[in-house]
């Protein structure tokens, strides 16, 4: 991954040019997303500054993206699994200048325009510019993996960048570009491109998928996503979904995915890793994961002081104030600064699952298979607010790229296609059977059919209590009486949140920079569908998973 920053100015007579500086500087606070190459494409109608991690054909690639007669330019954060087939099936003549896998992006909108971006499977944002037609396009992938904002400055032109802070002082309106959308600067135009049967419970009712079929299909996500050639790793906490991520990535790890499994890999050992407090049910289990699979494992340890020491950092850096993701993102922060340490650029990692099978806690009180399923329809829409951005933007503070191989595309089409029903929880069945069935064998069994701990639980749960602690000591009760004056955009509901929030607003001031956060808690039972499950769910202030009651521990 990389980032991107974009300017374009539709006004007759524009120039650009004298602000080139201006977006360089701007484009250089996010580059810790890309320590490895800046390129820059200036005409006076539009500015494209890309700053690269180089993950495939690390020699070549380097952006932005040129078609060769100079009329394409491309700047792309992400990765596109498909693009050996969409650059086979490709009949617009395009000349391929590189051996990145994104270039195929400039073919498919020389032969469909911007339609052509809903045949990309992958991750990704970017920003094309067609000089011949003086034309943008914008567009971000559809469940939101990788981040995308955009705004206009005082003089009414478009700004666009793959974090907020490139554009939060610049930018008056700066929000976020709406996951699986492309606009046109020719027609102004903002389309949906990725719209899916499946979203409608009565699409999927009556329709089964075999384990068989479900396990060759997360298999085959996790193929397409080891395309690297740079040394890379998985996420493993010991968990169902990190772990099926590592065991599946085991089979595969010592063949050259780029050649199509014809050539040993460059680095065909895999390694994993792991992070908590000292102690931690995470650590433990993770230990007992990688040794049944042979990988290289990395056991890290941090100290409560360390994780409060980053909080400013990685609020900074996640760009949030809500509690969920502050407690989750700090240790995968620190995390990711081990393994850049350690030379890995890529790491795979389980986000999607509960969203896909419904593995958090509440789901077991779902009444039925419709509700179940509209709520895992819910929670894939909101992902790229919460699970994909800590993701990204904790392992991007150090120029790690995380991949998330249960959001592949053709497996969340498969996995959404399936009736709810086989994927319901409760009176005596652990969430997401469905999917340990399909793997049965592939993992130790306390392992497949560990209970789900939310990141921030299994990390040690001296890391949230911690941090409520601390939280109580700082804010006093009349700083807290005064959080919905202080904070009228989402005012904090707890202490945590009120502190979290005064950090966010140092380095993101304003009600735009304030309303990029939903709610600013994202406690998984605070969904209205919850809520009506259990009304008890309303009066729940902790987003732990720990506090799901009568769930958590005497679920199975």
């Amino acid at each position: 991954m990389c980032s991107i920053l974009g300017l374009y100015d539709p006004r007759p007579g524009a120039d650009v040019m004298p602000l080139r500086p201006l977006a360089l500087s701007l484009s250089a606070r996010q580059r810790h997303r890309g320590p490895d190459w800046s390129g820059v494409y200036a005409e006076p109608r539009c500015l494209l500054v890309h700053e690269r991690l180089a993950i495939v054909d690390p020699a070549g690639g380097a952006q932005p993206l040129r078609s060769g007669d100079g009329r394409l330019a491309l700047a792309v954060n992400g990765e596109i699994y498909n693009h050996r087939e969409l650059e086979r099936a490709s009949t617009a003549g395009y000349a391929f200048q590189t051996g990145s896998d994104c270039e195929v992006i400039n073919a498919l909108y020389l032969e469909h325009g911007p339609a052509g971006v809903a045949k990309l499977n992958g991750i990704y944002a970017f920003a094309l510019w067609d000089a011949a037609e003086g034309r943008l396009v914008i567009a971000r992938d559809p469940l939101g993996v990788c981040p995308l904002y955009w705004g206009h400055d005082a003089d009414g032109r478009l700004w666009v960048a793959s974090e907020m802070k490139a554009l939060a002082r610049h930018c008056a309106d700066v929000s976020a570009f709406p996951p699986g959308h492309v606009y046109d600067s020719a027609t102004g135009a903002l389309t949906y491109f990725h719209e899916r049967a499946w979203r409608d419970y009565d699409a999927v009712q009556g329709k089964t998928v075999s384990p068989q079929a479900l396990r060759e299909g997360f298999e085959q996500a996790v193929h397409r996503q080891l395309m690297t050639d740079v040394p890379y790793g998985v996420l493993l906490s010991g968990g169902l979904d990190s772990s099926l991520v590592a065991a599946c990535a085991a089979r595969f790890a010592r063949q050259r995915i780029e050649d199509g499994d014809q050539s040993e890999a460059w680095w065909p050992r895999l390694h994993s890793f792991a992070i908590g407090l000292e102690g931690s049910p995470d650590l433990a289990a993770a230990e007992v994961a990688a040794k049944a699979l042979g990988t290289v494992h990395h056991g890290f340890t941090y100290k409560f002081e360390e994780g409060l020491d980053a909080l400013p950092e990685v609020i900074r850096h996640v760009e949030t104030y809500d509690v969920t993701t502050i407690r989750a993102s700090t240790p995968m922060y620190l995390l990711a600064r081990r393994i850049k340490a350690m030379g890995v650029k890529m790491v795979l990692s389980g986000e999607g699952s509960d969203e896909i099978f419904g593995g958090y806690l509440y789901f077991h009180k779902a009444p039925n298979a419709r509700e179940f399923h509209d709520e895992c329809v819910r929670k894939l829409g909101a992902l790229h607010q919460f699970d994909c951005a800590r993701a990204n933007k904790a392992m991007m503070a150090w120029g790690v790229e995380a991949r998330v191989p249960f959001l592949d595309l053709e497996f969340l089409d498969l996995a959404m296609g399936m009736d709810a029903q086989a994927k319901m929880a409760g009176g005596g069945r652990i969430e997401k059977a469905v999917l340990r069935e399909a793997f049965e064998g592939a993992l130790p069994k306390e392992i497949l059919w560990r209970q789900k701990e939310q990141f921030s639980d299994g990390v040690g749960y001296g890391w949230i209590d911690g941090l409520k602690a601390r939280a109580e000591a700082y804010v006093s009760d009349a700083m807290f009486a005064q959080a919905a004056l202080r904070f009228p955009v989402n005012p904090p509901q707890t202490k945590e949140a009120y502190w979290y929030r005064e950090l966010f607003e140092r380095e993101f001031p304003g009600e735009a920079c304030a309303r990029t956060v939903p709610g600013g808690k994202s406690i998984a039972c605070s969904s209205p569908a919850a809520i009506a499950w259990d009304p008890a769910f309303a009066n729940a202030a902790d987003p732990s998973g720990r506090a799901v009651a009568g769930v958590h521990l005497a679920a199975v």
